[in-house]
This record gives C-alpha cells, structure tokens and sequence, in this order.
C-alpha cells in the first residue's frame, strides 16, 4: 500500500537524476514529498516557486519536479497531496507543466484542470546559453486554485 512521506530536497534530486525522463535536479523547493511502497520510495514531488517570473506573485506555487518509477497512482497521489499542501500553507494557485507528449491523466484524476498552452521559444539569452531544447517546446500549464 502506497504511503506519502515527506522528503528532503537532496533525497529528492537524487531520485529525479535516478530515474527522470529529461529534466534534471532543481536547485531549491519550499517541500519534497515522497510516495512510499512499504520501505522503498517510488516516487517525489518538487514544489518551490514558479519558474516563470510573473507568475512569481507570492501565492502561487509551482510542482517543478514529480517524477516516479512506474508505480501505479504514484504521480496522481504526488500531484493531489502537493495541492493538498498548497492549499494549508495559504497559497491560492498551484500550477506545473507537461510536455506535449505528457496526457495529463494524473493531473486531471487529482484534481488539477489545462490552463492551456504555454512556453516554447529559444531560452537562450546572451551569457546563459541554453542546450535543453525541450524549454523550446510548448507546453500545457495545469493549474489547481485553491
């Protein structure tokens, strides 16, 4: 039976460089939680404050990493409890985002509704040079308000 845990940002990222699909460790988070199947951990969540500067208003918060191994439920359970959390600590809008190849499914089955279409474009700006080029792909933004 999955359980969730809380976790600290170092245990977190290293799960994420484990096992991520393309993003990799975040460099600060206000919480972690984890999803645990008995003694092993299947899955983190990273929520901290949104990448995108104006929607950095102080009540709003973004999951900028959820990531698991598979488990069943993991990323619905992640998503809902980070909302869950939010929501006591007095936010008023949690959002993430999802590439175009991501369905959304445990966003929608937690609670979570498309915000649409976001991002894309080159993110490469003068002295910081970009190689990821999946921050140039559009994304759907998913928001809960709380």
């Amino acid at each position: 039976m999955l359980s969730l845990k809380p976790i600290s940002l170092k245990d977190a990222n290293a799960f994420v460089t484990l096992l991520h699909r393309h993003h990799k460790r975040t460099a600060g988070h206000k919480f972690s939680i984890s999803v645990w199947d008995g003694e092993v951990v299947r899955g983190v969540c990273i929520v901290g404050r949104p990448v995108a500067r104006l929607l950095d208003d102080g009540w709003t918060l973004e999951v900028n990493r959820c990531c698991t191994d598979g488990v069943k439920n993991g990323c619905s359970m992640l998503y809902g409890a980070a909302r869950r959390s939010a929501k006591a600590m007095g936010y008023k809008k949690i959002i993430t985002y999802t590439l175009p190849s991501e369905g959304g499914v445990s966003l929608r089955a937690s609670g979570w509704t498309d915000d649409g279409a976001a991002g894309g474009g080159n993110w490469n700006h003068g002295s910081r040079r970009r190689k990821d080029s999946l921050m140039q792909e559009v994304k759907t933004r998913w928001m809960a308000n709380l």
